[in-house]
């Protein structure tokens, strides 16, 4: 913004340098790492006002907000562990008397600058007012969402107000960045590698886990207590899922990408060690996903290194397995001891489809009601079906059912309409999510959905880059 006011600015050496150091690889590992040290060693604050800072000056330094989608992605990857309000019994963050004073003033200043800087880009750039394609399918859900439980005793406004914070986190930074972010400019390994950083960061988030001595018990492991500030090992194994094609994309485009190959391995890996049932079986089809795409994406030499390194993988984890079997089963005694128990999702599913059947429509909205005794959350999250489709069949009948398809429909025809190396990887990304919500909600989890959203933002800016250059060729 301040350099439309006074393009003098751009000549001035540290503009200059800032204005690099936002659109660079750099500037993404720092965000990583500040999201990183939060969650490790309960810095939230502190890091919240430098993501402020940093978010602020991108603004008013840089062209576009390209700058804040990192700080939107890894945000909420930010709370500690030991400021966890579902898992931690003891003084947090959040009881602080001068927390929320700190968090308001921190959200009014960037809301406002956010805001302004909206406003302004509509007004000075008209080009940029093009219509999200996806804004339709985004509404008819969010709309669903908050029809859910509709003309039933069921319905209640807590129900809708939850509704709509779904269509906050879905929808919300996929607009903005929308009209914000200039496409035509965007690297295209931008995406990729902030998936790719994240995931390493999750990664190091999840190796400080196993350093604390309380989650050891007799020699063993309860997987219970494998959580962090901001979700469980179930969220956890969720966003490695999202993250794997990340490195995969730079193993099929980049020279020398069987080095992200081994990454991905690595991704893939780190799975097994959030002990996340669901999430290692779905995450796991992922990864191999990702693999068909990376081997017939890369060409010559590069083809055969990246096969060389997954068939390396593969052959690794099994005689680990073969050789170490003792240890493994000495780590991960809570989850083979778990086995194939559905921990009460058959009952929860069955609760599911009666409260279809009994209200078809508009199904009992997102909370706890009489005789659908879902698997109960906590007092603002809603209780979950730990499986998204049925989720929806229950929480909004064929009304929501029908919005989701809308929107799927939608993303579907947007991904593979004009397909491209940034659209595949994209796509991946959704897959991740989609596979490991089977067994899950992580469609309905905010954080998830902030990155749905996000990565949905770049595919469509895809496409808008290939249409201006076409039309420029004219």
């Amino acid at each position: 913004m301040l350099l439309q006011l006074f393009p003098n600015l751009r000549s001035f050496r540290p503009v200059t340098l800032l204005r690099g150091f936002f659109r660079s690889a750099l500037y993404l590992g720092l965000i990583v790492f500040l999201m990183v040290i939060s969650e490790l060693f309960a810095l939230e604050l502190a890091v919240f006002y430098i993501y402020l800072i940093l978010g602020v000056l991108s603004l008013l330094v840089a062209d576009d907000a390209l700058a804040v989608v990192p700080i939107a992605s890894c945000g909420y990857m930010t709370i500690a562990r030991q400021n966890s309000t579902v898992h931690y019994l003891g003084q947090t963050i959040f009881d602080s008397a001068t927390f929320p004073i700190h968090l308001a003033a921190i959200l009014s200043v960037a809301v406002v600058v956010l805001t302004a800087h909206l406003v302004f880009t509509l007004v000075k750039r008209p080009a940029r007012r093009q219509k999200p394609c996806l804004l339709v399918g985004f509404l008819a859900l969010g709309f669903a969402y908050m029809l859910g439980g509709a003309f039933s005793s069921h319905y209640s406004a807590r129900s809708a107000l939850f509704g709509f914070v779904q269509l906050v986190s879905l929808a919300l930074f996929y607009l903005y960045f929308s009209f914000t972010v200039d496409w035509e400019n965007v690297p295209k390994w931008y995406a990729p590698a902030l998936f790719t950083l994240i995931g390493c960061g999750v990664i190091v988030q999840i190796v400080g886990i196993y350093t604390i001595p309380s989650i050891w018990v007799n020699g063993l492991i309860d997987r219970r207590e494998l959580y962090t500030g901001w979700g469980t090992y179930n969220n956890i194994a969720c966003i490695i899922a999202m993250c794997i094609p990340g490195p995969c994309y730079f193993a099929a485009t980049r020279r020398h990408g069987w080095a992200y190959a081994a990454l991905s391995c690595l991704f893939t890996l780190a799975l097994f060690f959030t002990q996340s049932r669901g999430g290692i079986i779905f995450g796991a089809l992922t990864f191999f996903i990702c693999n068909f795409y990376v081997i017939g994406a890369s060409k010559g030499r590069e083809k055969t290194y990246n096969l060389a390194i997954y068939l390396a993988f593969l052959a690794g984890l099994a005689l680990c397995l073969y050789l170490m079997q003792a240890q493994i089963e000495k780590m991960f005694a809570s989850m083979i001891e778990a086995g194939f128990d559905s921990s009460g999702r058959s009952t929860i599913f069955k609760n599911c489809w009666k409260a279809f059947k009994q209200f078809p429509v508009f199904g009992v909205g997102f909370y706890d009601t009489p005789g659908f005794a879902f698997d109960s959350v906590g007092s603002f999250l809603p209780p979950r079906a730990h499986n998204t489709y049925l989720q929806l069949f229950s929480t909004g009948g064929i009304v929501l059912v029908a919005a989701y398809l809308f929107h799927r429909a939608q993303t579907l025809l947007l991904l593979f309409k004009r397909r491209s190396p940034q659209k595949a990887f994209v796509a991946l990304v959704v897959c991740g999510l989609l596979l490991t919500s089977i067994l899950d909600c992580h469609f309905f989890n905010i954080g998830p959905g902030i990155l749905y959203g996000i990565v949905l933002g770049f595919a469509e800016g895809d496409d808008r880059t290939f249409f201006l250059r076409k039309k420029l060729e004219r």
